[in-house]
């Protein structure tokens, strides 16, 4: 994710962010993620935000990289424990049979809506054989910016599904809900958790 005014938003309201989701160091879709990851293996947080959920991995003993493309969150996240951050776009991943895991939490629905099936081809890239993607998106059609100017692509599950299967990740795992975000509204959500042929 590059487009420069949600970055802006992001790097302005880090810490406002931060204080929203740092209750969310622990949740059914995490603890998931990380039964399913092989044991103490090396998990990319794509998308870390703040780095509550990469402290977490670390935690539980799990060698832990993360990428954000905003200044202030990669600052945020180098400050909590067992946690390597770097500042990337999601266009940089170029590791091949590297990650036994990648979570990639409500990160890439701030990429173009027409690049989100090329980010998946890199994650499955990335991943190694057997290795498990994480996939938090909020639920609908098209792109847009919310009222606090970040940008948003929206899919159905079907199409976060199909676009999974062709790169041979089977769905392993799936969670829906709804929440209230940083601009104040409340969003539908999907998780799916796949894993690697």
């Amino acid at each position: 994710m590059s487009d420069k005014e949600t970055l802006n938003v992001y790097d302005a309201k880090a810490h406002e962010y931060a204080d929203l989701t740092g209750r969310e160091t622990h949740s059914p879709d995490l603890d998931a993620f990380m039964a399913s990851v092989r044991k103490n293996g090396l998990v990319l947080d794509f998308g870390c935000g703040p780095g509550h959920m990469a402290g977490t991995m670390a935690k539980f003993g799990f060698d832990v990289e993360a990428t954000d493309a905003s200044v202030e969150m990669v600052k945020l996240a180098n400050q909590i424990d067992g946690v390597t951050a770097r500042q990337e776009t999601f266009e940089t991943l170029d590791a091949v049979d590297l990650y036994d895991g990648i979570f990639a939490n409500f990160s890439l629905l701030h990429a173009r809506r027409n690049a989100v099936a090329g980010h998946i081809t890199q994650i499955t890239r990335a991943l190694k054989s057997g290795g498990i993607f994480h996939i938090g998106m909020k639920t609908g059609t098209g792109e847009v910016r919310d009222g606090i100017g970040r940008h948003y692509c929206y899919f159905s599950e079907t199409e976060l599904e199909a676009m999974l299967s062709a790169n041979a990740l089977s769905v392993i795992y799936r969670n829906h809900g709804s929440d209230l975000g940083l601009d104040g509204t409340m969003a539908d959500w999907v998780v799916l958790q796949s894993r690697k042929s």
